[in-house]
């Protein structure tokens, strides 16, 4: 698991441990740890030209004496002061070096930047709020045309103008190829639009560990993780042992949701998958999926029936997935609220989130029951009356709170998958996910991946969260295999999901 901690967290273990330690030990150990990477990125650091951007604060500091320590190997270093002062030590550090200074508004600063092979930001820390100001504004544009032409940018534990603790870019920000972060990873590196802007993250160890006692404000499933997770059948399994879900998917009019979904309810491990649905999209997956066993609303053999007669009709299952193709009339409003009246776990998808939009009392399910939703960002502003901008603004907030005002699990699709309960934040991790690519951006992506969460709850993967966790890495990774850089449908991440959990379970094996 890779886990980020809140700032305020960040900041209690730091104060914890230099307590224990010297006077700029702490700074130290950052620096070294950033002037190493630095070292690595830039290959022969002799002579390499580097440009220090620094802030007033500690995240400054860092920097200058990371800046002294690739001078004291030869790189020419030119400092460029981005605030009212320096941090004193670390300048002097530098300037003991030989290091140069420029500042921010002259020539100087600008022709250095565009002359630099590696820029290591520190202009603004972990506590840094909205974007930034002038001059660290110019500057950071000078540094995005710099990076344009090859320089490679390094931002000092956070990128300056990301807020740590979400991922929001209020304003104007630094783009960095790679973050070096001290201590832990903070929450902003791993959910967008923040996680774009850090690039890749590199941990730099400084003793915080043992001094890090709250829980994690949000956390990344590595494939162990979900390895772990995925149940594996044995001697004894068989097809009602390993998991029954129920799929009500599909319409007269939307017949490719129902397949995808099955689709995805069968590769991800479902032992039985159980369709009701319209005979036009019945028929469909028939054809597709002959290993389902179907039941059609409206039957004109009497094997379904109307509404809620055909889910009875079904048969038992272990948790249900609704919405995809479905439609938004009454009828489908009213085989939702049937699925809903059960105990059993539900995923919510689709065309089910438009019709929870407009009724509300549907998510009043009985006590102990489970409801996981997997909007997207237009879904989720349709279902809590949030902007979708600011939903795409701040992915992690947003989840949180539609979790919290709606009492259900939200799994909020997009450029980084974000997971959260009633709980997150209340002492529990929100889950994201690290291996979605833009290339799952294709109809029909999302109903693979509800029937693939769905064949987990089936299975018995609890809680919601967890299997939301695990089917959200596994769509992911299968998308990347799918894709590999070339353009691709919802069918080919369909095909690619059994590739995904060799990758997984091999990735465990090898750990």
């Amino acid at each position: 698991m890779r886990n980020a901690h809140a700032v305020v967290d960040v900041r209690a273990a730091e104060h914890a441990l230099m307590a224990l330690v010297p006077d700029g030990a702490l700074m130290q150990r950052a620096a070294a740890g950033l002037a190493s990477v630095c070292a690595d990125l830039l290959g022969g650091i002799y002579g390499s030209r580097v440009v220090v951007l620094a802030g007033t604060g500690d995240n400054g500091g860092d920097a200058l004496f990371a800046g002294a320590r690739l001078a004291g190997r030869g790189a020419r270093v030119t400092a460029v002061q981005t605030g009212s002062a320096l941090h004193e030590s670390g300048a002097a550090a530098l300037r003991q070096s030989g290091g140069r200074f420029a500042e921010a508004t002259g020539s100087m600063a600008a022709d250095a930047i565009a002359a630099a092979d590696l820029i290591i930001d520190g202009i603004l820390g972990i506590g840094g709020r909205g974007g930034l100001r002038e001059p660290a504004a110019t500057l950071a544009a000078h540094t995005a045309r710099a990076a344009q032409e090859g320089t490679v940018v390094v931002a000092t534990d956070l990128p300056s103008g990301v807020e740590a603790d979400t991922g929001a870019v209020p304003g104007a920000a630094v783009r960095a190829d790679v973050t070096v972060t001290f201590g832990s990873i903070k929450p902003g590196l791993l959910i967008d639009p923040g996680a774009t802007y850090a690039g890749t993250v590199k941990l730099i160890d400084i003793g915080l560990g043992p001094h890090l006692s709250a829980p994690p404000a949000v956390s990344a499933m590595q494939a162990v993780d979900v390895a772990e997770l995925l149940p594996r059948p044995g001697p004894e399994s068989d097809k009602y042992r390993r998991g029954v879900l129920g799929v009500l998917a599909g319409s007269q009019k939307y017949t490719g949701a129902a397949v995808l979904s099955v689709g995805g309810a069968i590769r991800g491990g479902a032992g039985m998958v159980r369709l009701v649905s319209a005979r036009a999209a019945a028929d469909v997956v028939r054809q597709h999926w002959p290993e389902a066993v179907i039941t059609v609303i409206d039957s004109a053999d009497g094997a379904g029936g109307a509404g809620p007669a055909a889910i009875k009709a079904a048969g038992r299952v272990q948790a249900w997935v609704a919405g995809p193709g479905l439609g938004t009339d009454e009828e489908a409003a009213e085989l939702l609220a049937t699925v809903l009246a059960t105990t059993l776990p539900v995923l919510v998808d689709a065309d089910g989130l438009t019709v929870l939009s407009q009724h509300k009392e549907l998510l009043s399910r009985p006590a102990g029951s489970t409801t996981l939703v997997t909007p997207h960002a237009g879904e989720l502003a349709r279902l809590t009356g949030s902007d979708h901008d600011d939903i795409e603004a701040h992915r992690l907030d947003s989840a949180r709170r539609a979790a919290a005002d709606l009492g259900v699990t939200v799994l909020l699709k997009g450029s980084t998958t974000v997971i959260a309960t009633p709980e997150s934040g209340k002492g529990e991790p929100a889950f994201v996910n690290p291996t979605g690519t833009p290339w799952l951006a294709t109809a029909g992506s999302g109903d693979v991946l509800s029937g693939l969460a769905g064949a987990l709850l089936a299975q018995g993967v609890t809680p919601a969260r967890t299997a939301a966790a695990a089917a959200a890495f596994l769509h992911g990774l299968a998308g990347r295999l799918a894709a590999r850089d070339a353009p691709i449908g919802a069918a080919d991440v369909l095909t690619a999901i059994p590739d995904a959990f060799r990758r997984v379970a091999f990735a465990a094996d090898s750990d």
